[in-house]
């Protein structure tokens, strides 16, 4: 539908529903904007075809007329409680799940929607209390340059080309998921011919399409077993970390209170952290920042120190 017809329409939707009468055609013509330069002949095809439209839409359009001694007087309306939604009611779970959508968008661009969408929910009464799950909220910060143009493209089932790890790679995105402090993207692979997992944060650029939306199908695959290849294997081995109050909720979840004889940072608190494989718990505390200090083993701390430093260097 173009802009203009969708405006003409959805001035008519307007013009119907704010009647408290019904209104004649010759009416309608006079104050919606888009019939006022058509001939009478092209007025009536593009009306009929507006109020077919509308009421392909569910709008109600009813026929009727004001005088009963002249019934051949054929007027429209739309009646506002056949238009209108019924209240709709939130229980406290499903309040607190919208008041952390709209905290998750951070700077993807479904964040006027969310923030349009609490906002209409308190003007409604409801007041979600985002700031009690900030610490589940996922954010999307600029080390994630590529998750609106891959979102999108999921959604869209649209084709997408980007450079990961330094390779030019073709996709056809099917799933994103959120593990870990870390957004990750399923997708068939046209390069290798096969499924392949991505991590979002090592796609540099927005991705760029290359086809058409909806021109594949995601198939019938075992998103779950995919899903559960990301989580970590059992952990044997715990690192001590000082991790500041009320912060880093995913390491507190797995962590458990420990006690350590060196020099702890004011203000934090020491758990032992266990992990099974190196890289993965390096690349997890990095994720925090100042938020998580390691005190042992030295190794791990040295690496995490050295993954920083080389991030501030990229960044400076």
């Amino acid at each position: 539908m173009s802009p203009r017809k969708s405006e003409r329409i959805m001035n008519l939707a307007i013009c119907l529903l704010m009647a408290r009468r019904f209104i004649e055609k010759s009416q309608i013509r006079q104050v919606v904007e888009g019939y006022h330069d058509l001939s009478d002949s092209a007025f009536e095809r593009t009306f009929e075809r507006d109020k077919d439209d509308l009421r392909m839409m569910g709008v109600p359009v009813e026929t009727g007329s004001n005088n009963p001694l002249f019934p051949d007087e054929v007027g429209y309306r739309i009646r506002r409680k056949d238009f209108e939604l019924p209240a709709i009611e939130f229980d406290s779970a499903e309040t607190a799940a919208l008041g952390l959508a709209a905290t998750v968008w951070e700077s993807a661009t479904q964040a006027e929607q969310a923030v349009s969408a609490l906002a209409k929910l308190r003007a409604a009464g409801v007041d979600p209390d985002p700031a009690r799950l900030s610490g589940l909220a996922p954010s999307i910060g600029a080390r994630e340059p590529a998750f609106a143009s891959i979102w999108s493209a999921t959604g869209e089932r649209t084709p997408i080309r980007f450079s990961y790890k330094g390779q030019p790679r073709q996709v056809e995105p099917w799933a994103m998921t959120y593990r870990r402090g870390a957004w990750y993207l399923l997708g068939h692979d046209r390069d290798k011919q096969a499924p392949r997992m991505f991590k979002v944060a090592r796609v540099d650029e927005p991705a760029q399409v290359i086809g058409k939306p909806g021109s594949y199908h995601v198939p019938d695959v075992d998103l779950d077993a995919a899903w559960r290849r990301l989580e970590p294997r059992q952990a044997d081995t715990e690192a001590v970390v000082a991790i500041r109050p009320g912060r880093a909720p995913e390491l507190r979840r797995r962590a458990r209170p420990a006690e350590h004889n060196g020099p702890v940072p004011a203000g934090y608190e020491v758990h032992a952290l266990g992990y099974a494989r190196e890289a993965d718990l390096v690349g997890e505390l990095c994720a925090h920042g100042a938020d998580a200090v390691v005190l042992a083993p030295q190794r791990i701390r040295l690496a995490v120190i050295a993954q920083l430093r080389a991030v501030a260097g990229e960044r400076s």
